[in-house]
């Protein structure tokens, strides 16, 4: 009779599987994700926005790396999103600078 026991108290804790946990999602992926979608859509404040959601993006997907959590395709996401708007804007504020050295040099050399 023990061992018909013991062969149910084995089959019972053999075959149960461990209890599944979800990954969390990375906080800071979900924030490069915001800051970058905002580095695109804030005008001239997008150039620091974008610096910021790089940032968190790369710190980010550092983190997914080691602590094996979810998040990646938000944070890749958050870092072409930072970069597309660091990189409009700079051209803008490039842009206007060149335009303003141009539109100040003709104005002061100009004599009536």
């Amino acid at each position: 009779m023990k061992h018909r026991e013991n062969d149910v108290d084995r089959y019972y804790n053999d075959t149960l599987p461990p209890p599944y946990v979800v990954p969390k999602t990375n906080s800071k992926s979900i924030a490069a994700l915001v800051l970058g979608i905002l580095s695109v859509m804030v005008p001239y404040l997008g150039f620091l926005i974008g610096i910021v959601a790089i940032i968190f993006a790369s710190i980010s997907l550092k983190e997914i790396k080691l602590r094996m959590e979810q998040g990646k395709g938000l944070a890749i996401a958050g870092l072409v999103c930072g970069i597309i708007g660091t990189a409009i804007y700079a051209i803008i504020i490039l842009i206007l600078l060149v335009a303003s050295v141009f539109y100040f040099n003709t104005d002061m050399s100009s004599t009536y």
